[in-house]
């Protein structure tokens, strides 16, 4: 079905060329088609399809709701009531959750069409979607690489239409990530723009929930629904959400000063195409009118190990709740309390996930507290107030979503320091908690998606989707 934007779809089914119950065996029969790239733990095909029939007759008398139609997919974070819910993990094999994510029930009510649940790296944590407990996601334009992690599942299933929006989690680049390796939009909102609500928690100062598609308008409408208070969610911004998709549809005249980071661009770790396809991106950007400079940032070296530090620090904590005790998987090798806890984690984590656990209870340690731990949450501090202060002069930040495209599956699993680098460029909006977005930007000498990375200060999202529009237009 070639519909580039999801509102192409809403005119031909309220013109009866098409009913939602086509959309959603079409994209049932691709999943079916492409079900060897692993990106679904698990298709609710016979839900959908029903939920399908009582949308058709929603739409045919004039009550549907604003995302009729719209089929979506969940990362394995997000809380389904009476469905699944793994977090990738097989620590909680068995478990089906007792909820739905204010996230999730809010397109619900819009009549979306949730179609399954999508594959992910352990509880989040992974730039390669290798550390899932159901085996690596494969990406579509070649199967012997990786779709990036931690949401490569839900990457994968856009960019192979399996369906047309997907949401997933972006902790530390998780969502704009994998989107610049799949050739998507992957989009992460200010922190506490989306309730954290029904989200499965791993540094909870850092996660966000985030959206995929091929269609910035589609990204646009989705968080135009789900954003907002939630009385659910203590953290979550009261600030009033605009009408993302008008602002995105009037016309663009604005000239912005667009500000890149000097060291990103001429790093010797960046790959050669990526480096080329953002500088011819900056021409075109200047022959438009706009203003890029480039600029320095003392702090570019610390960003990364601070990142590590406190999401590590917040996982150890967060996951000390996976017990074995109340749901999921239990140990059958154990004789007290101690070893039930201890034979329980050990047999179910992944190795990922208990090095960062460990890393965690190491930084959280008496001896190691204000060594490491205090003395992160100060530069934390500093990162955001330097880049806040970028935004005092300058209306974006651009810079590449990753310093490679799509590598190999295997080719650092052996090294995490080279797998934690694939974060490089994508943790600094996450730390400072201020909104990023991954759109396409050309593709490099193999054929694989090269994603150029715009941030912008906190709640300018609107700002963001129409600067990010201008630059998807840019041929």
């Amino acid at each position: 079905m070639s519909y580039s934007h999801f509102s192409e779809i809403q005119v031909d089914l309220k013109n009866g060329k098409l009913r939602c119950v086509d959309l959603v065996k079409y994209h049932l029969t691709i999943i079916q088609k492409k079900k060897h790239l692993n990106a679904f733990l698990s298709v609710y095909e016979e839900e959908a399809l029903s939920r399908a029939l009582l949308i058709d007759e929603k739409i045919k008398k004039g009550k549907a709701g604003k995302l009729a139609g719209l089929v979506v997919g969940l990362k394995d974070v997000l809380a389904y009531k009476d469905h699944p819910l793994q977090g990738g993990s097989h620590i909680l094999d068995g478990f089906n959750s007792q909820y739905t994510a204010t996230a999730v029930q809010r397109l619900l009510d819009e009549d979306a069409i949730i179609i399954g649940r999508q594959n992910c790296d352990e509880f989040a944590m992974g730039s390669s979607n290798e550390n899932s407990a159901f085996g690596p996601v494969l990406n579509d334009i070649d199967n012997t690489r990786v779709p990036g992690g931690s949401s490569g599942g839900s990457a994968v299933a856009v960019m192979a239409d399996m369906c047309k929006v997907s949401l997933g989690s972006d902790t530390g680049g998780s969502v704009r990530q994998p989107a610049s390796f799949c050739g998507v939009v992957g989009f992460k909102p200010s922190y506490s723009r989306i309730s954290r609500y029904g989200l499965i928690a791993y540094g909870s100062s850092f996660d966000c929930i985030g959206i995929f598609s091929k269609s910035l308008t589609d990204v646009a409408l989705v968080l135009e629904v789900i954003a907002g208070a939630d009385h659910f969610d203590s953290t979550v911004s009261r600030k009033e959400v605009p009408s993302y998709t008008k602002s995105l549809a009037r016309e663009k005249t604005e000239k912005y000063k667009v500000a890149c980071i000097a060291e990103t661009l001429h790093s010797s770790s960046l790959q050669r195409e990526i480096k080329e396809s953002i500088a011819t991106k900056i021409l075109k950007i200047k022959a438009e009118g706009h203003t890029v400079e480039e600029i320095d940032f003392p702090l570019l070296e610390y960003i990364l190990p601070t990142y590590y530090i406190l999401a590590t620090a917040e996982a150890s904590s967060n996951l000390s709740r996976y017990d074995g005790v109340r749901y999921g998987y239990r140990s059958k090798e154990t004789h007290d309390l101690q070893s039930l806890y201890k034979k329980t984690r050990a047999e179910a984590f992944g190795k990922e996930v208990q090095r960062r656990i460990l890393l965690g209870t190491f930084v959280l340690s008496a001896s190691y507290y204000d060594a490491y731990y205090t003395k992160a949450q100060k530069v934390r501090r500093l990162i955001r107030e330097k880049t806040k202060a970028i935004f005092e002069k300058y209306d974006f930040l651009l810079m590449p979503t990753a310093p490679t495209t799509a590598f190999k599956i295997g080719q650092h699993t052996s090294n995490p320091l080279e797998m934690y680098l694939a974060d490089l460029y994508s943790v600094q909006a996450n730390v400072a908690g201020v909104p990023g977005i991954s759109i396409p930007c050309g593709k490099d000498d193999e054929g694989m998606p090269i994603g150029l990375q715009v941030i912008a200060d906190d709640f300018e999202e609107e700002k963001l989707f129409r600067f990010s529009d201008m630059l998807m237009q840019l041929n």
